[in-house]
């Protein structure tokens, strides 16, 4: 790989990495899909920092269970899908939006609600 790419590809990787610790804190923002995009980046760019994520107490489990199984494990899929009601119910109450915009909202919603809750369980 080039200087260039590589360079592009570690950038994007630690942004990656600062938007995961920021979904730790912030309900709306995911940590896992962020953490997964980094460590993809890493592998292109430096395999020190791909095993860094993956050997990570707090993170690897999750990122090498998801490599080798595609599977999430139970207790974060019912956080998710519990935090994606809760914010829709959140929406609706306090939005009140129209019939037709609460359902482009809810099926937004639940195209990921579906993924996850389709892949295998750990």
């Amino acid at each position: 790989m080039n200087l260039p790419l590589r360079l592009l590809c570690l950038g994007l990787g630690w942004l990656m990495v600062g938007l995961a610790v920021a979904g730790i804190f912030l309900p709306i923002l995911p940590t896992t899909p962020f953490l997964l995009l980094a460590a993809g980046l890493f592998a292109r760019a430096s395999p020190r920092l791909e095993r860094w994520l993956l050997e990570h107490p707090t993170f690897g489990p999750s990122l090498r269970l998801w490599r080798e199984k595609g599977a999430i494990p139970a207790r974060a899929k019912t956080i998710a899908i519990s935090l994606m009601a809760m914010s829709f119910a959140f929406f609706c109450i306090v939005s009140k939006p129209s019939l037709p915009l609460a359902a482009v909202v809810g099926g937004a919603m639940l195209l990921p609600a579906l993924f996850i809750i389709t892949r295998p369980t750990a």
